[in-house]
């Protein structure tokens, strides 16, 4: 009994994508299909990092293969495709950057550059090329975080450039890299704005599928800038479940939406706290304010993450949990939320202005 691609086609539409929640035949992930005989390969190809889940969407995807009568073996490769998603009209894609995400809040202290640095971590850890850009021109703490104190970026081959400092698979780049830690950047908006166009531009970022942006709190200068002249693919708002943290953070999803930036979720912090001796459970910040400000303005919950004296102190000693624990509870709400993050941006629409050739007009 001879297998078609009709029935392998058909078998693909009764399962989901654990992460995108569409078959793959209508998420035109599946790629490729070949059959000989009574044997069957095919590519599944996803359009976000997936490290962690790709054995098991591939025995999945096996095992529904293998129920077709008529089949004896069964090859599947699993794989990741990530391209360029639509910006802001107007604002041109940087080369080696193929999206850029900004994390953002409304306020100070809601954990948004822990955030930051832990999501562009799980996208790394998924399989992607991250970098990370502290966007924070007076208050820089990446190099903290990322455990760079003492190194300086390096001038590019051609001198027009710096090479981003690496740190547990990131490229980053910050003002904190540039200046001694005890000085104080006293600078007006007008400078502040030029330093992130030039740490943004002149940084020799090499072939990034994302670039996190974290971004100071507030709806100032440097998120005006951000909005007007860089692409930016789409916005990840944190905040924690407490009243006076979703005001502003409410602000800051009103501002992207304004200048016509995607928002592709809200990431709540600090949500729950576990007592490290008794074990009892207490919200001390409220509880599902997150999840209602997503209601309110139909955007997605990407998760919630505890208040854990680890991600403080890891993150201090410039090892964050992602990097630090790569297997535990808190590493794996990260990647969840990362794969989210992903998925979303990957459910956008994609930008062609690389493909198009340059048009030059001249007198004959």
């Amino acid at each position: 009994m001879s297998v078609s691609e009709q029935q392998v086609q058909a078998a693909l539409k009764e399962i989901t994508d654990p992460n995108t929640k569409k078959d793959f035949v209508t998420g035109k992930s599946a790629k490729n299909i070949k059959i000989d005989g009574d044997k069957v390969s095919l590519d599944i190809v996803l359009g976000y990092p997936a490290k962690s889940v790709a054995e098991s969407i591939r025995a999945q995807v096996s095992d529904k293969i293998k129920s077709i009568a008529g089949v004896s073996g069964v090859t599947v490769n699993v794989s990741s495709s990530i391209v360029s998603h639509s910006v802001q009209r107007g604002v041109k894609l940087i080369p080696g950057i193929k999206n850029i995400i900004a994390v953002a809040s409304g306020k100070g202290g809601v954990g948004k550059s822990t955030t930051a640095v832990n999501l562009a971590l799980a996208l790394a850890a998924e399989g992607a090329n991250v970098g990370i850009l502290d966007a924070d021109i007076y208050g820089p703490s990446q190099p903290l975080m990322l455990g760079i104190k003492d190194d300086r970026p390096e001038t590019s081959a051609d001198g027009k450039k710096l090479e981003p400092l690496k740190a547990h698979g990131l490229q980053a780049m910050s003002i904190g890299f540039l200046i001694d830690p005890d000085t104080p950047m006293v600078w007006r908006g007008p400078m502040v704005t030029q330093a992130l166009e030039q740490l943004l531009n002149d940084t020799n970022w090499s072939e990034l599928d994302y670039l996190v942006v974290d971004l100071p709190p507030g709806t100032g200068d440097i998120q005006l800038t951000l909005a007007q002249r860089v692409p930016v693919t789409g916005a990840v708002i944190v905040t924690t479940p407490q009243d006076v943290a979703l005001i502003d953070a409410r602000k800051g999803l009103k501002m992207f939406e304004k200048v016509g930036i995607p928002i592709v979720g809200i990431v709540e912090n600090m949500s729950l706290h576990i007592c490290t001796n008794c074990g009892h459970e207490e919200r001390i910040f409220g509880t599902g304010g997150g999840e209602k400000m997503c209601q309110d303005y139909s955007v997605e919950f990407l998760g919630s993450l505890p208040l854990d004296i680890k991600i403080r102190q890891q993150t201090d000693e410039g090892k964050p949990p992602v990097a630090a624990d790569p297997d535990g509870r808190v590493a794996e709400i990260y990647k969840e939320i990362a794969r989210r993050v992903a998925v979303k941006i990957a459910e956008q629409a994609q930008d062609f202005s690389a493909r198009f050739p340059s048009i030059v007009i001249q007198n004959t």
